[in-house]
């Protein structure tokens, strides 16, 4: 049986990496790898995941050098000969070995306004969004955004300016602003306006590339720029 040189990241900011060798398995996700280790080589690994099947995105790392989905990164697309690195996410506080703290990236999506403010009751009649509206369609290449932090691990301008909202949150944001049943737009936008917001996306389209949901982070970016532009125009901003 042939084996894998895997290093992994062990403590925190100033930890190092660890080497260990494990048995290299057919259709062995990078997830596989990680649990081998934690419950045959080293218990006291730690690490995060639920679903196993890309549901949660709780399993996210950096595998060579790459942000990604463990449970559904397989080893034989990303190993380099027999050799394989897992990281944590970067632009985040590690915690402990490939666990992060993700409150940051949480508290900028609340940052973004990315909260649905209704502008009905319980009392009143269903809402009726046509499927094929320009709102609608611009909600639907974003809304399945599930927070795993790929996005904002790969952003170079999060790297530089770690105030900067990331692209989840601004994402969101322009969900929202699309939703026709939302009743804030005018304080979202005023949120992602600011320097650490929309305008400082320098449009290197990483997020998009690495996103495991198929979405555009840089499309919502821009489309948050022009409605930036409109309302400062009309004086709203």
């Amino acid at each position: 049986m042939s084996t894998l040189e895997v290093k992994v990241w062990r403590g925190g900011e100033e930890g190092e990496f660890q080497r260990f060798e494990v048995p290299r398995l057919e259709s062995q996700t990078v997830l596989d790898v990680v649990t081998h280790i934690q419950r045959h080589l080293d218990p006291t690994l730690s690490y995060r995941f639920a679903c196993r099947v890309g549901m949660c995105g709780s399993c996210a790392m950096v595998v060579n050098g790459r942000a990604r989905w463990t449970c559904r990164t397989h080893v034989a697309d990303v190993t380099d000969g027999d050799s394989l690195e897992i990281a944590p996410l970067k632009n985040l506080p590690v915690i402990k070995d490939l666990v992060t703290d993700m409150r940051d990236f949480f508290d900028k999506w609340a940052a973004a306004q990315g909260q649905f403010h209704p502008t009905t009751t319980r009392k009143d009649d269903f809402a009726r969004v046509e499927p094929e509206s320009p709102e609608r369609q611009q909600v639907d290449a974003g809304i399945e955004c599930i927070g795993c932090g790929v996005c904002y691990s790969s952003c170079d301008v999060v790297s530089w300016n770690p105030e900067y909202l990331g692209p989840a949150a601004m994402n969101r944001a322009w969900t929202l602003l699309n939703d026709v049943r939302d009743g804030a737009n005018e304080e979202r936008l005023a949120a992602v306006a600011g320097d650490a917001g929309c305008h400082a996306c320098h449009t290197h389209m990483t997020c998009t590339e690495r996103c495991p949901k198929q979405i555009s982070p840089t499309a919502a970016i821009a489309g948050l720029k022009r409605a930036a532009l409109k309302a400062a125009l009309k004086g709203k901003l």
